[in-house]
């Protein structure tokens, strides 16, 4: 009929394919979000560990000896495997600590390096 309006069916499919594209986005946005929360999650507990191991290592009245050294600590209900790297500085009085925490596969490690001082 001549006065009859609407939609081809042409013009259906087309506007269904740009919504099915725009919906396949929004699925794979909310995936890399959740992955990215994920690995923030991760590094912010990773930070606490390498912190406290800092702690550890400040605190502690014997300084650590020059070399590497490694291990495993519980915390945050997971195990974090860490490696520490002591080296002497130009001022003898001064050490370098360079600590890595690893949490698990596929995330970044946290790297933390500080200065402590022999007494």
């Amino acid at each position: 009929m001549k006065g009859e309006r609407g939609f081809t069916l042409l013009e259906m499919l087309v506007a269904l394919a740009v919504f099915s594209l725009a919906a396949l986005a929004l699925v794979r946005l909310q995936g890399v979000t959740l992955r990215t929360a994920a690995d923030l999650d991760s590094k912010a507990l990773g930070q606490i560990v390498a912190r406290n191991l800092m702690v550890d290592v400040q605190s502690d009245p014997v300084p650590p000896s020059v070399g590497d050294e490694a291990g495993d600590v519980e915390n945050g209900g997971r195990r974090w495997h860490w490696s520490r790297t002591v080296k002497p500085t130009d001022d003898q009085r001064l050490l370098q600590v360079d600590l890595t925490v690893d949490g698990q596969p596929g995330a970044s490690p946290v790297v933390l390096s500080f200065i402590r001082v022999v007494e």
